[in-house]
């Protein structure tokens, strides 16, 4: 029988382990998959691809115990040396190699060459071939940029005292409606795959106040453009007590200069390697839709037909207006039309034809939707009559209320077009692991 006590320490040394220990001149053990070898005659470089990025091992005929021609592309090896200092190799250093032992063989060769700076493949044949084109060390640099931005929106929202929470994403009803659900059958029953945690979001913050969640959502939408997918990533939070909206905006502030802190410190290598200029985040504007839109058109004299939403065109002009007056890289737009929010959004006191609202523009795109809720249960039922929706299947979500919940709002963030932006694509399959959209259910 045995017993296990614990994580078992590894014997085999990671890069920052080596860059950050009195290594050199010493033998250690390394593994890692073959990125590229390079035969100089007499020495051979042979470059390991690893978690934290490229390690060059040197291979020379006379020294080291092993047949340099029995080496692959895309084997995995460990690999024990002298660690030595090289300027000129990734990280400043390598290792002179002693030993080789390999540990699996590829059955085939790559699809592409991997080891490029640049992939040399269109963005279907990248999707097709996923998980071997991540292999690509600036591929996969965008989702070190990714996990950032997700451990930078925990982290920070950990200090503010937030809770995370897991909610269901089959449901009997929808909380946006509409008609762009996925539906499917439950055991003989209808239900849809959720569009958002919002019903869930706001039960909770009756529970502990302040809520977030990082999870898929989906939405049938029949949209074939660069900016939209069917699955994709939300960071959701939701906050009870608030004064007004502003205290979500002014909370997602917060969260952006925190998590570009965060990219700075902990993601130089990635930001170095994508070429990324992080946004400024010290102050963002905050500008009511319909003044937006009136300057937009004066300055650049184009007149919207959609007096209820912004077009994409109008969203790329709001950002280039700010970033040309105010040299701001994001944009609150507020007060939404009623029309085009969701029942449970908390319609303008003081006109009631906009709400209490927002979607943040970043670079001209739309990343957020967020605002402040309905917390009245009355005024939450007339809202649905006004609209001649039903309250079929929302009446535990309407419980809630009926006993009580305090001034609340939250928001939305696409995870997927937040990266897309930071790291400078113009298409967010660029920045999604494995996409769905009206053509893709594979990888």
């Amino acid at each position: 029988m045995e017993f296990m006590t614990g994580a078992i320490d590894k014997q085999t040394l990671e890069i920052s382990e080596l860059l950050a220990g009195d290594f050199e001149g010493k033998s250690v053990k390394v593994n890692g998959a073959i990125h590229t070898i390079r035969d100089m005659g007499e020495v051979a470089f042979v470059v390991l691809r690893k978690r934290e990025g490229l390690l060059q091992c040197v291979f020379e005929k006379e020294k080291t115990q092993f047949d340099f021609h029995e080496l692959k592309e895309a084997e995995t090896i460990e690999a024990e040396g002298c660690v030595r200092r090289e300027e000129r190799a990734p990280n400043g250093i390598e290792i002179r190699l002693e030993r080789i032992k390999v540990l699996s063989e590829p059955a085939a060769p790559m699809p592409f060459a991997i080891s490029k700076w640049k992939l040399p493949t269109t963005l279907e044949t990248n999707l097709d071939n996923r998980a071997i084109a991540l292999r690509n060390v600036r591929e996969r640099a965008k989702f070190r940029i990714q996990e950032g931005v997700v451990r930078g929106f925990r982290d920070f929202l950990y200090t503010q005292g937030f809770t995370e929470i897991h909610t269901p994403k089959i449901g009997a009803k929808s909380a946006e409606g509409g008609a762009n659900l996925f539906r499917l059958e439950y055991f003989h029953r209808p239900a849809v795959l959720q569009q958002s945690p919002q019903f869930y979001k706001q039960m909770m913050v009756g529970v502990f106040d302040r809520v977030f969640e990082t999870a898929p959502v989906f939405r049938a939408e029949k949209h074939n453009t660069k900016r939209h997918l069917n699955e994709y990533t939300s960071l959701d939070f939701e906050m009870g007590y608030i004064n007004g909206f502003a205290d979500i905006m002014a909370m997602e502030t917060g969260f952006l200069q925190y998590t570009m802190k965060l990219l700075e410190r902990d993601y130089a290598k990635e930001l170095k390697m994508l070429g990324i200029t992080l946004p400024k985040t010290e102050q963002i504007p905050a500008v009511r839709f319909d003044e937006a839109k009136q300057r937009v058109a004066e300055k650049y004299h184009r007149e919207f037909r959609n007096p209820y939403d912004l077009e994409p065109e109008e969203e790329a002009l709001i950002g280039q207006y700010y970033k040309e007056e105010y040299d701001a890289d994001f944009v609150f737009v507020t007060h939404y039309p009623s029309k085009k929010r969701p029942f449970y959004a908390m319609d303008d006191p003081a006109d009631q034809t906009y709400t209490l609202s927002f979607d943040l523009l970043y670079h001209g795109l739309e990343i957020t939707t967020g605002g402040q809720r309905i917390h009245d249960y009355y005024k939450l039922l007339e809202k649905i009559e006004k609209r001649g929706m039903t309250t079929e299947g929302m009446e535990q979500y309407l419980a809630v209320f009926k006993h009580g919940m305090p001034p609340h709002g939250g928001l939305g963030i696409g995870l997927e077009r937040l990266t897309m932006k930071l790291c400078g694509e113009d298409n967010v399959r660029e920045t999604t692991l494995f996409p769905r959209d009206l053509s893709r259910l594979e990888p």
